[in-house]
């Protein structure tokens, strides 16, 4: 089998950002991983518009061209790791608006969460969960939360000096348990996904 690709999405697009830290950190280890590679993707770089369609992309193809490239971009995954602020507890109002912009793509597909936050982003995370079930995603048991005396320690606005790396004592056993869930989670949903597409193809 060769290696299940894994997107890293920063679910932030503003220019004081602190996700590209955490995103690039949750990456490296990732690809210490033999099974996984990870890509991060950046919803800077997709321009999406508010929702507008007519429909989701469930019922009939979306007509906006940057939200087929963003479609087309995330079918490329086996799995995503959501790193994700809390914004008034729960996720960016960009990350719920690229989760909107595509339905079929996300399908029967696992993902973990980077949360950051005074509480690690653990409300942005729960939530994200329950948006991910509904988007009939396998949102994964454990998740890394940079909360509290960490998340200050790392922020520059807080005058954080830390690297995420000095963080490892405190989240790199939450990491660890959260990549070895989204390794077997997407494992078996590429299996079954590869067994559908034969029985489709096999039907025609």
């Amino acid at each position: 089998m060769s290696k299940l690709k894994i997107a890293v999405i920063i679910s932030s697009t503003r220019p004081t950002r602190f996700g590209d830290k955490p995103a690039q950190w949750i990456a490296e280890q990732i690809n210490q991983r033999d099974e996984l590679t990870a890509e991060i993707v950046d919803l800077r770089d997709f321009d999406l518009p508010f929702f507008d369609e007519m429909a989701s992309n469930a019922w009939m193809p979306s007509q906006n061209a940057n939200a087929v490239k963003w479609q087309k971009k995330i079918s490329e995954f086996d799995g995503y790791v959501f790193v994700t602020a809390e914004y008034n507890r729960s996720i960016t109002g960009a990350l719920k608006n690229a989760l909107d912009q595509a339905y079929v793509n996300w399908n029967k597909k696992p993902f973990g969460a980077v949360g950051y936050g005074s509480v690690g982003g653990a409300r942005a995370v729960e939530h994200l969960r329950t948006i991910g079930v509904e988007l009939q995603m396998v949102p994964v048991r454990s998740a890394v939360h940079i909360g509290g005396a960490d998340f200050v320690s790392v922020h520059p606005a807080f005058g954080g000096t830390k690297s995420i790396e000095d963080l490892a004592p405190s989240i790199g056993g939450s990491a660890k348990d959260m990549l070895d869930q989204l390794t077997w989670w997407a494992k078996a949903t590429r299996t079954a996904r590869d067994e559908d597409a034969a029985l489709a193809q096999a039907a025609e």
